[in-house]
């Protein structure tokens, strides 16, 4: 999937409406976000399921033996090969009981239409309407969804104002006593719209950069 947005209109904007923001973006240099291609909405948010609170290869150990549970080794993966296998497997596979339990509720709410099935249908609809229907799946709330918005689906004004990450971002960038409160956060993005996806990606990258003394 191809990003909603042109990175280089999104970059001439903030360059031009906050020079913190800009001196930010120039330290870090090129934005590199790709979202991937060829997922399909459910197996996206069954893999954002079983990533949440653990390292990147502990989570790609786990979905790798549930998939292979299903048939064609979860290639693709479809939501109605889910309800066929016993709870017993999928705790074998390394799920705790609430991740399982969320993948068989991600499994329902697309058979029933809730998740969208293709992107195609998932596209049409706004950022909001996504997080209202997303956060309906057991194990996703909102900040997982927005996160599903700004990596997967290349949404450009998405702003996850209670992420740390982001917090620290800009806590670094505007060199603020402490950490901004969401109300502050959304309040400083104003300008940033409607390219606040973009801005909140360099905030994330502001934590990488070496300290200054």
């Amino acid at each position: 999937m191809a990003l909603d947005y042109t990175p280089s209109k999104a970059l001439a904007h903030l360059h031009g409406v906050d020079p913190s923001l800009s001196r930010l973006i120039r330290a870090v240099g090129e934005f590199t976000l790709t979202p991937p291609k060829g997922q399909t909405p459910y197996e996206a948010l069954m893999r954002a399921i079983v990533y949440q609170q653990l390292s990147g290869k502990a989570a790609a150990t786990i979905l790798g033996r549930v998939l292979a549970l299903m048939p064609n080794g979860g290639s693709p993966a479809r939501p109605e090969d889910l309800p066929a296998l016993e709870d017993a497997q999928l705790r074998g596979a390394g799920l705790s009981q609430n991740k399982m339990l969320a993948l068989r509720d991600l499994a329902t709410k697309t058979m029933d239409g809730t998740v969208p099935k293709t992107l195609t249908t998932l596209k049409k609809l706004s950022d909001d309407e996504l997080i209202e229907r997303l956060t309906a799946v057991r194990g996703i709330g909102p900040w997982s969804v927005q996160m599903f918005l700004i990596f997967r689906l290349g949404r450009p004004d998405v702003l996850p104002v209670a992420d740390l990450g982001i917090q620290k971002g800009f806590q670094l960038t505007y060199r603020t006593s402490g950490l901004p409160r969401p109300a502050e956060l959304t309040a400083a993005a104003e300008p940033w719209r409607p390219y606040r996806s973009v801005a909140s990606w360099y905030l994330w990258r502001a934590n990488d950069l070496p300290k200054e003394e």
